[in-house]
């Protein structure tokens, strides 16, 4: 059986024919005669015989020969990127000196009987400093923070264990407490050994209407809590916070400290509030792990990829593909007489001259590639790089290869430290990993080329912007543009476009989607924002964002066959929802719910009719809620949707009713 041809040109002879006449009519409508007897359509037919030829040549040219002409064009196969994840390392007890993680620690999943470990590595070293608690304060609402009079000192009260309140009587939103740690803390977990009475204060200790912040040269900025053993600041207990990796000292209150705050936070409506302050004894703090940045990749050094021929041109590969691009993806070395001489990585060797040690790299392959002699019209030969001395010994000093789809692993996961360190018990990504996209292949690229060369790197249409954002970002789950209407709230009004974002996400290991996961960071917004800024029209106002998510619940009973179980038709249900109105996967043809697309009861009814052990679906109810204030409003038959709009489960019950 022989290979499929490639088919790079659809169009045959009669196409050639006919699109030959349509013009002819634009162009030249005196020309009536049509007919094959006539000499100009025996002179058309003739050129479109000979294109259909080269038409029939070009479909067969083997997919090397295609990237050849692809880049010939300027076209060129999008590499895979690998997936990124912050890892946090938890000490197993609090240190008196400082633990430092190198950067290329790698940390790596369980290893199944039938899924190898996929490992990361961290980007960076992560320091974790020891601490302890200077200063304790209150600054009540109204007060100026940055005035050193505004704070009032409860250090000395703390110290002598004194039951002190720390908010104001009664309490109000903006009141603070203040935490002074001996030095800044960025990107680590520290935990506050808090000791009070218990007061029944009123909050919900579940959700306290406060929020933690640190101190950062942008301002106060909102802390992650790992765990609130206090309730609110309701009893004695433990609360752990993830610092962000912005904390800085400052001066607060007279004295300089690496600054931790508990804001008192207006509360949504029906949630309890302080009747009355909560007041501390005894305070503590020190640090118990950090966090640091961590790529689907691993770190490779001095891999000995072969010796120098001394010929121009010379490649060699490296062992691990593929290669994740880095500043710079490739250290490169070759031996010389005074030790090893470094070599830098360049996208060509157009301005390379005769002594310049330039290589070229292809990621996806690992080929090295070495300057070439090109003959010059006067029979001379022109070195582009310099050559290695025939019998160099030539070294990848480092590089990372990885990357891919695969790297986009649920948060938990990354549980196994390749190797043992010192004073670290435990490690754990809190998030899930995602930005990993594998390779475009061939046939990705065949639909694209029309496309780009269509833009030509300038974006005109909405085509085009979301062309050139798939390119500045590969690595996002879905992109449209829309335009904004002149009166929207954002001012921008007409000659505007609005690109909506939505990340990649991973669903945890209950399979199923957090809001803020579908949220993009503020990286990948700058990096689609600056790529489309440079290649906008003049006067073309730019917005990059996410799409508005409305949230929906669905309350849904069903009938099941005898033999089924309820339990298991229910589990299957609930998934079905779930995956029917999942952002990324799902709407009616499982590409992800369309952009505007409204939801009626009725779609649900035939997603729900079809699962195995369901004999009728009775009742399916639609409520519209909010994933933020955790509300949910009255019951519709229909929910619409605004063009840039999609929508995200919030919480699905569905009743089984079993025969009778």
């Amino acid at each position: 059986m022989g290979l499929p041809s490639p088919d790079l040109d659809d169009r045959h002879f009669q196409q050639f024919v006919d699109d030959a006449k349509r013009h002819i009519q634009r162009s030249n409508p005196d020309w009536t005669d049509h007919n094959v007897s006539d000499p100009g359509i025996t002179l058309i037919e003739a050129v479109a015989h000979m294109a259909d030829q080269v038409v029939y040549r070009l479909n067969r040219v083997p997919d090397k020969s295609y990237l050849a002409f692809l880049n010939l064009l300027g076209v060129r196969l999008f590499p895979p990127t690998a997936a990124r994840a912050d890892v946090t390392f938890w000490l197993s007890a609090p240190q008196p000196d400082a633990v430092t993680l190198p950067a290329d620690t790698e940390v790596a999943t369980q290893r199944t009987e039938t899924d190898e470990a996929l490992v990361f590595a961290t980007e960076r070293d992560l320091v974790v400093p020891p601490c302890s608690l200077e200063r304790v304060g209150r600054i009540p609402a109204g007060r100026d923070p940055q005035n050193d009079a505004s704070m009032i000192d409860l250090t000395g009260n703390v110290r002598a264990e004194r039951d002190v309140p720390v908010f104001s009587k009664p309490p109000q939103a903006d009141d603070a407490l203040l935490f002074g740690l001996s030095t800044a803390v960025p990107g680590c977990a520290v935990m506050l050994a808090l000791d009070s009475q218990v007061d029944g204060v009123g909050v919900d200790p579940r959700q306290p209407p406060l929020r933690w912040e640190a101190w950062t040269p942008e301002g106060w900025q909102e802390c992650e809590i790992e765990d609130d053993g206090t309730g609110g600041l309701n009893r004695a207990g433990d609360v752990v916070i993830h610092v962000p990796a912005g904390h800085v000292a400052a001066r607060i209150g007279g004295h300089e400290a690496g600054w931790l705050r508990c804001l008192v936070v207006a509360p949504f409506p029906d949630q309890p509030f302080f009747s009355t302050s909560p007041t501390i004894r005894s305070a503590d703090a020190f640090t118990i792990g950090g966090t640091v940045a961590a790529v689907h990749a691993q770190a490779v050094r001095n891999e000995v990829l072969g010796e120098s021929t001394g010929a121009p041109g010379q490649r060699v590969r490296v062992a691990n593909v593929p290669v994740l691009a880095g500043d710079p993806p490739l250290l490169l070395e070759v031996a010389g007489d005074d030790g090893w001489q470094s070599w830098v990585v360049v996208d060509d060797f157009s301005a390379s001259g005769p002594d310049d040690r330039h290589v070229t790299l292809e990621p996806a392959t690992g080929e090295v590639t070495f300057g070439p002699a090109v003959r010059e019209p006067d029979g001379s030969l022109r070195r582009y790089g310099a050559v290695p001395p025939r019998g160099s010994v030539i070294r990848a000093a480092r590089y990372r290869a990885g990357g891919g789809r695969s790297g986009n692993v649920s948060r938990g996961t990354l549980q196994v430290l390749r190797s043992s360190i010192p004073f670290v018990a435990r490690v754990e990504n809190r998030e899930a990993a995602r930005g990993g996209v594998n390779g475009e292949t061939v046939d990705e690229a065949a639909v694209r080329a029309p496309i780009t060369l269509r833009a030509q790197d300038r974006a005109v249409t909405a085509r085009d912007y979301e062309e050139l954002a798939w390119r500045a970002a590969p690595e996002t789950a879905r992109i449209a543009c829309v335009g904004m209407p002149s009166d929207d709230q954002n001012g921008y009004g007409e000659n505007a476009v609005r690109i909506l974002v939505v990340p990649q996400a991973v669903a945890d290991r209950g399979g199923r989607l957090r809001f803020e996961q579908l949220v993009p960071g503020d990286r990948l917004l700058a990096k689609i924002t600056g790529y489309l800024d440079e290649r906008r029209p003049l006067g073309t106002r730019l917005a990059v964002g996410p799409p508005f998510y409305q949230g929906v619940s669905v309350r849904a009973t069903l009938h099941s066959y005898r033999a089924a179980q309820a339990g298991q038709v229910r589990e299957r249900a609930l998934d079905a929802l779930y995956d029917f109105l999942d952002p990324m996967t799902g709407g009616p043809d499982g590409t992800g719910w369309p952009f505007g697309r409204p939801l009626r009861s009725g779609d649900l009814f035939a997603a729900l009719q079809r699962l195995p052990g369901v004999e009728l679906v009775d009742e399916v109810l639609l409520y519209p809620s909010d994933p933020i204030t955790r509300r949910r409003g009255e019951a519709v038959d229909a929910l619409t949707l605004s063009p840039s709009s999609l929508f995200f489960s919030f919480e699905h019950d569905v009743d089984v009713i079993g025969p009778a």
